[in-house]
């Protein structure tokens, strides 16, 4: 896409090398050799820089109170004023890139918990300058991001971790085990789904624009993404359901709930995808949506195939159909979501985070293990991965090697989402970041507002649409966002 064309005209004009390591499984990951350890300042304590920590980077940074936390910033005092008062000794800031510009330097680590848009911005400045980042889900807004953090880590040898805790947790391990163990056969369909948004969605753009609180310093907040005016809709929790600054229920839920499925089934790339939804807003995500992944044949793993799969999303209250051997009454969301793996011998159903994972079969079968066992936290796993030499690292249970190319998936949902209008299925190719088959004078548009009125007691329906724009140009600028002047990313490393 050229660069006159910004951002904000896009998106308000209409709607794997990498994974090596982490898809082989065996004995490497058996334990962690203590000889690893690097000698010298990393065996004491890791200087950490937090950034966005009034949410979920609250709790983040409390697992890591065994290191030296030295800078705290967030754009909304107000929201994070009790996390900057348990951290009494740490420098406190409302811009990331005075604190980077003051504290870089100084620091071995960084969190990253902001609202979505401004993940890879935050992570790449970091990992350029050699630091580690440990970064909350998803992991980057678009599917370019993600690849950038995932060759950028692997270029500066730091240690990373995405925040889908479920990573680190027995059940991920025990579904990995049983797959790759031949327990439930060959897997040729998944279904997945979660019972979230529990945050607002399917929302226009507010018309009210109240004074930016003092507290609160929009500018940093918006980032990368195009300026609006300030309402408290977005901000801090709600920017979730905003297309500009989150990924809606996919990013937020599908980063834990489709791990145990990627890495399970030694996913890549995606050949296929399509998507629909409720309601397509130009400004915020759906109250609902659907998404169909279509992987081709991966290498076979010695006790099973790996053929061409097709993993299926619901959010939104939608589910898939049970399984029919499935206990009567047996409810398959457990902790906000669920998966559904049909294998030949056997069906597999987890929870959110791969929690307690069964066999509808009734079995539980003892397997040798081939799976790497995490006996640390998910934030320790990382300070652990930190402070080991690069050389013979192990790396953390959601390394961006492997993060990274999941990401890609996830946010890839989001894309076939917003081009649902084109009404075919839409062919990936992975390693050029690229739809093959959009028609080169195909146009998508999605709606304004969404007017409704009763008139002599009949419905009347009159959607407000924006002007159609080229599909190719607005799916290339979902993949790889054109960021506002002043911000912008490193180069990608070949």
């Amino acid at each position: 896409m050229g660069k006159e064309m910004s951002r904000r005209s896009f998106l308000k004009a209409g709607t794997a090398a990498a994974i090596g390591l982490s898809m082989t499984p065996g004995s490497l990951f058996a334990g962690v050799d203590a000889k690893k350890k690097k000698k010298g300042a990393k065996d004491g304590k890791l200087k950490i820089l937090g950034v966005g920590i009034g949410g979920r980077g609250a709790a983040v940074l409390r697992g890591l109170e065994t290191e030296d936390i030295i800078g705290l910033c967030d754009v909304d005092w107000k929201y994070a004023a009790p996390i900057f008062e348990r951290y009494p000794n740490a420098k406190k800031y409302n811009d990331y890139k005075v604190m980077f510009a003051e504290l870089l330097d100084q620091c071995d680590a960084v969190v990253c918990a902001t609202a979505d848009h401004t993940h890879a911005i935050i992570c790449a400045e970091a990992i350029a300058a050699g630091k580690h980042v440990y970064c909350e889900k998803p992991l980057t807004h678009s599917v370019y991001e993600s690849r950038l953090l995932t060759k950028l880590a692997a270029k500066h040898k730091v240690a990373t971790q995405m925040g889908n805790q479920g990573a680190s947790q027995e059940g991920v391990r025990q579904i990995c085990n049983w797959i790759w163990n031949g327990v439930i056969g060959e897997v040729t369909k998944v279904e997945a789904f979660t019972d979230r948004p529990i945050w607002p969605q399917g929302l226009e753009r507010p018309a009210e624009t109240p004074a930016v609180p003092s507290t609160l310093n929009w500018e940093s907040f918006i980032g990368p993404a195009p300026m609006r005016p300030y309402n408290p809709i977005y901000t801090p929790w709600n920017f979730r359901g905003w297309w500009d600054f989150g990924t809606g229920a996919l990013g937020d839920m599908a980063c834990h709930i489709l791990h145990p499925v990627f890495k399970g089934l030694n996913l890549g790339y995606p050949t296929k995808i399509q998507g629909s939804s409720t309601l397509l807003l130009s400004e915020s995500c759906p109250n609902a949506q659907y998404v169909k992944y279509t992987f081709p044949a991966r290498d076979n793993m010695p006790k099973v195939a790996m053929p061409e799969v097709d993993v299926y999303w619901y959010d939104g209250g939608l589910i898939p159909e049970r399984p029919a051997a499935l206990m009567a009454g047996k409810n398959m969301n457990y902790n906000g979501g669920g998966v559904i793996f049909y294998g030949t011998k056997d069906i597999l159903i987890c929870g959110c985070y791969g929690q307690k994972p069964y066999l509808v079969s009734g079995r539980n079968p003892e397997v040798p293990n081939m799976c790497r066992e995490v006996t640390l936290s998910h934030q320790q796993d990382w300070v652990r991965a930190c402070k080991e030499d690069p050389a013979t690292r192990v790396p953390s249970a959601s390394d961006f090697a492997e993060a990274g190319p999941f990401n890609e998936m996830v946010v890839m949902g989001v894309v076939a989402v917003r081009l649902q209008g084109l009404n075919q299925i839409l062919e990936w190719d992975g390693e050029k970041m690229e739809f093959t088959n959009i028609p080169a004078d195909a146009t998508v548009r999605s709606v304004i507002k969404d007017g409704f009125s009763i008139k002599d007691g009949h419905p009347t329906f009159e959607k407000t649409f924006t002007e159609p724009v080229n599909a190719r140009q607005f799916a290339a600028e979902l993949i790889k966002h054109n960021y506002r002047e002043g911000w912008e990313l490193p180069a990608m490393p070949e």
